[in-house]
């Protein structure tokens, strides 16, 4: 699979990243077998960038993708994980954390911390998980009500290990484009990671974040490509940024897998090949909790889509006119 770089830094991506929240038995359970086979078959359909978090099951995912990728060859793929949580033991079990969208036993707290020390004490905590010795890229995660610590504290304390070697490259990861925006115009982010906000049925990333990373040099890496699930299956009921999704959404990608049909196109492919119309976008985020749904996904991304089906959207407004979108063999 191609890679490109990250910005102006050395770390390279491929245009598929594996999402690792599935990993941390994201709403439900996932067995050690089943999420190892769904890295294997990541990395048999040539993916070699793979995106975790302490956040994603309570350091669950960390730990599964690590014994996973460790018998790899560290110098033949590319990890990010992400800082801004502390993972504190709580003494005995208290339940489960599905209140925080994770099956898995409540035996720690998270606690928001984005101060210089927390960052790094973060990220050791995260090589242990892993059991490695370096990490690609890291990412502020969620520091949507942290904003000014973020920037004046967690920036320059990401930016120091990035001097050290530590890490080499650097960003913040939100479902935002306005903050996200702000990271870009303020500080030295190399990469910035956006989900749901540049996809078929939301592209305000494209008002302020991506002309802002385009001028900047920092690259875009796209997630949440299905808006959690209405672009994958469009029908009453399906949910859009994890609620319900309006009468008015659902017709709408229904009405787009309609013109995807006439072109005898999935619309999950269109949806996993649209953020690539835009040439500041690295590389789209695809989360999986089994060997099939990430193999899927890969052939998705592969399937020849013609321009025409790109056109079509646009002139019967399904897209806006002036959006990017990919042309032949982007």
């Amino acid at each position: 699979m191609r890679q490109v770089r990250l910005g102006r830094t050395s770390v390279s991506t491929t245009r598929l990243s594996f999402g690792g929240a599935a990993l941390g038995n994201l709403f439900t359970a996932v067995d050690d077998t089943t999420a190892a086979a769904a890295v294997d078959a990541a990395w048999a359909a040539g993916i070699r960038t793979f995106d975790t978090a302490p956040h994603y099951g309570l350091g669950l995912s960390e730990g599964r993708l690590g014994r996973v990728l460790r018998g790899r060859p560290r110098s033949e793929y590319q990890l990010s994980t992400k800082v801004g949580r502390l993972l504190e033991p709580v003494a005995g079990l208290v339940g489960d954390d599905l209140a925080n969208g994770f099956a898995v036993p409540a035996t720690h707290r998270r606690r928001w911390d984005f101060s210089a020390d927390g960052v790094r004490r973060s990220l050791e905590q995260s090589l242990l998980r892993l059991g490695m010795d370096r990490i690609d890229t890291v990412y502020l995660h969620d520091p949507d009500g942290h904003l000014d610590q973020a920037i004046a504290e967690a920036m320059p304390a990401l930016e120091q290990l990035r001097a050290e070697g530590v890490v080499g490259a650097i960003g913040a990861g939100m479902n935002h484009s306005g903050p996200l925006t702000r990271f870009v115009r303020e500080t030295d982010v190399d990469v910035v990671l956006v989900a749901g906000r540049y996809t078929l049925l939301d592209q305000s990333a494209l008002t302020d974040l991506l002309p802002a990373a385009s001028e900047r040099g920092a690259a875009v890496v796209v997630g949440g490509l299905f808006n959690s699930g209405l672009l994958a299956a469009p029908r009453p009921g399906a949910t859009f940024d994890y609620a319900a999704a309006s009468q008015e959404l659902v017709h709408r990608a229904l009405r787009m897998q309609e013109v995807c049909a006439r072109h005898g196109v999935p619309l999950r492919a269109a949806a996993v090949r649209f953020a690539f119309g835009h040439p500041t976008v690295a590389s789209a985020v695809v989360g999986a909790r089994s060997a099939d749904e990430i193999t899927d996904a890969v052939r998705q991304f592969d399937l020849p889509i013609p321009d025409a089906l790109w056109s079509d959207l646009q002139t019967s407004g399904l897209l806006p006119a002036d959006v990017p979108v990919p042309k032949d063999g982007t």
